[in-house]
């Protein structure tokens, strides 16, 4: 995809060569003559690099790049001061409003389509890292690993903790070869992200076949429950969709739990945003002694959901590890 640069002059004759010289390295232009109309074209079209006048009318350079900086829309947008102001005082301040370069006019042309070129990959690459770090952990995690935290672990009072399995799979797996069986996780895994994204609910891993979701972390949320509780309701209706589109059988086993967890990143090389506690395993335990098509939930879960939704009392059930636990079936959300 061609980049776009937004260039910020207001004299015709360098607006010119910097527009030819541009364009014929493919780049798109966008262009004004002060700072107040570069805020203007920003606000219709964001581009991928500002070449950044200093001495213009009504709004300067170095107060358009403040500006620019200030905006949680804008300030990821590199800015290169490109000026006849070259006094040391001036280029320090170019670098503390923000700006990633400073380049003194008269310019060489091949010097700054290199400068341009290194710092859209530059930034191209930091998206790229972005997009990796936020698809591997939750984005208040990962801003709190850029902005330095070494370690990151908190104690949760309450959350409510899902796990969701697909039956039979071992036995499924034996009759699909590799790719057509990745394909079709991926295919199922890929809705139940987009119902979590839709019900802010945080999914944590996938083990195989097996898929783990959170609700009230790392974000803390007080309808948490009731929230995970309809996520699995309509985990139940997508795998009838993706049966339905694929002309397949497969069923989900799911189990709801609730109660105080740990939450933290470890790993150094390879990052994952885990859970920890008596309630993880717990809610493990509900998916794994659960029964095909159903949502079986603890006693503490159906408590907390209360009238809200409709059960299926299973009475209790030997749990491994645990004991004699009341366990019920989520049925569904009751009308009104």
């Amino acid at each position: 995809m061609t980049s776009r640069i937004l260039v910020v002059d207001d004299t015709p004759a360098n607006i010119q060569t910097l527009t030819a010289t541009l364009k014929e390295k493919g780049y798109q232009i966008s262009v004004a003559t002060n700072g107040r109309q570069a805020l203007d074209v920003l606000a219709r079209v964001v581009p991928d690099l500002i070449l950044l006048d200093v001495m213009m009318p009504e709004m300067d350079g170095f107060e358009a790049c403040q500006r620019i900086k200030a905006s949680e829309a804008w300030r990821h947008i590199p800015v290169i001061f490109l000026t006849a102001r070259t006094e040391t005082a001036d280029i320090v301040r170019g670098f503390e409003l923000g700006a990633v370069d400073y380049v003194a006019k008269p310019f060489n042309a091949h010097e700054l389509l290199a400068r341009v070129h290194t710092h859209l990959t530059i930034d191209r690459l930091h998206r790229e890292n972005e997009r990796l770090l936020l698809s591997i952990l939750p984005a208040p995690v990962a801003e709190r690993l850029k902005a330095g935290e070494a370690s990151i672990a908190e104690h949760f009072d309450e959350a409510s903790v899902l796990f969701a399995d697909i039956v039979g799979f071992t036995a499924l797996s034996g009759t699909l070869s590799p790719e057509p069986l990745v394909e079709m996780l991926n295919d199922l895994f890929t809705r139940f992200d987009e119902l979590a994204r839709r019900h802010q609910v945080e999914k944590i891993k996938t083990i195989g076949d097996c898929y783990m979701a959170v609700c009230g972390v790392p974000e803390r949320r007080s309808d948490h429950a009731a929230v995970l509780a309809a996520m699995a309701i309509e985990m139940l209706d997508c795998v009838k969709q993706f049966n339905r589109d694929r002309g397949g059988n497969l069923q989900l086993r799911i189990g709801l739990n609730i109660g105080p967890v740990v939450a933290g990143v470890i790993g150094r090389s390879k990052f994952i945003y885990d859970l920890w506690g008596d309630t993880v395993n717990t809610a493990s335990r509900m998916e794994s002694s659960g029964l095909p098509g159903r949502i079986q939930v603890t006693d503490a879960m159906r408590q907390t959901l209360g009238a809200r939704f409709d059960f299926e009392d299973r009475g209790e059930l030997e749990i491994k590890g645990k004991g004699l636990l009341r366990t019920s079936f989520l049925i569904g959300r009751k009308p009104g």
